[in-house]
């Protein structure tokens, strides 16, 4: 995939990483646009390729009375006022069929969440909109599995397909990065790291996903080091009242340290 066919991102040829950073859901504009703001200075500071990333609504809830969103419309439009302001690129998930064409409108890349993407409609469906697609890899698939959920969307004569690698399950309630499988994948499309959901502790008694994001920078760190192409990251002002996932968000305040270290890394690998 070539990076410069998402629409307006910026610092392609900073040699850095590129990232999907946002909150999980879109609670509302006034957050949308706050948190939005943070980044963009942060990845223009810092000449980093950015997409912000938020849920117009969030299907995959562990228990029916959690939140899954303000309304599609109403959250889709703030996905594009997001990048009107901003004249930034955006993602969204998706997880239905009818969801692909409604979010194209919309936003510039369509994410096929870790659960769905043995789903070939779905993949097909997002692939026959011309966005570009995000394959979460599955936690229960292997790296190589991937390849055919990328054939799919070439098969589309869609070109414009990453993978993402969310950790793979260990356990009833835990998570592991194998990062064996990033150059992997990277045969196949390219590879983004998502560091917070590769955090996550699922199926808690309480029915609300845990997480470590004490261990946030030890990953990204180490994704970085083994030359992966993308990281994805969710952050919030206010992760203890993030209405989704906030156990495993990086607070926004400790966003551009981490992006600073990072950077430093990726330019020592560059130099090799």
């Amino acid at each position: 995939m070539n990076l410069q066919n998402i629409p307006q991102i910026k610092h392609t040829e900073s040699g850095n990483f590129f990232v999907l950073a946002g909150p999980c859901a879109i609670e509302g504009e006034e957050m949308a646009l706050r948190i939005a703001e943070k980044l963009v200075g942060i990845t223009d500071k810092l000449e980093i390729p950015y997409v912000f990333k938020g849920s117009f609504k969030k299907a995959n809830r562990s228990r029916i009375d959690s939140f899954s969103g303000i309304g599609d419309e109403k959250a889709l439009q703030i996905l594009r006022k997001v990048s009107e302001t901003f004249g930034i690129p955006t993602v969204t998930d998706i997880h239905t069929n009818e969801d692909a064409d409604r979010a194209a409108q919309y936003v510039d890349v369509l994410q096929i969440p870790a659960f769905l993407v043995r789903q070939t409609d779905l993949v097909v469906a997002a692939a026959n909109t011309g966005r570009t697609v995000n394959l979460k890899k599955g936690q229960f698939m292997s790296p190589e599995s991937m390849k055919h959920a990328v054939q799919k969307v070439l098969d589309c004569n869609n070109q414009n397909v990453m993978v993402t690698d969310r950790g793979t399950m260990f356990g009833y309630q835990d998570m592991i990065v194998d990062f064996r499988g990033i150059p992997t994948m990277q045969h196949y499309a390219t590879t983004v790291l998502d560091v917070t959901h590769s955090l996550q502790q699922p199926n808690q008694t309480a029915g609300v996903t845990g997480g470590r994001p004490d261990m946030i920078e030890t990953i990204a760190k180490a994704g970085i080091a083994v030359g992966v192409d993308g990281i994805f990251i969710e952050t919030h002002f206010d992760p203890a009242n993030a209405k989704s996932d906030g156990a495993n968000m990086l607070h926004l305040d400790y966003f551009e340290a981490l992006m600073t270290k990072l950077v430093a890394i990726r330019k020592t690998i560059n130099q090799i």
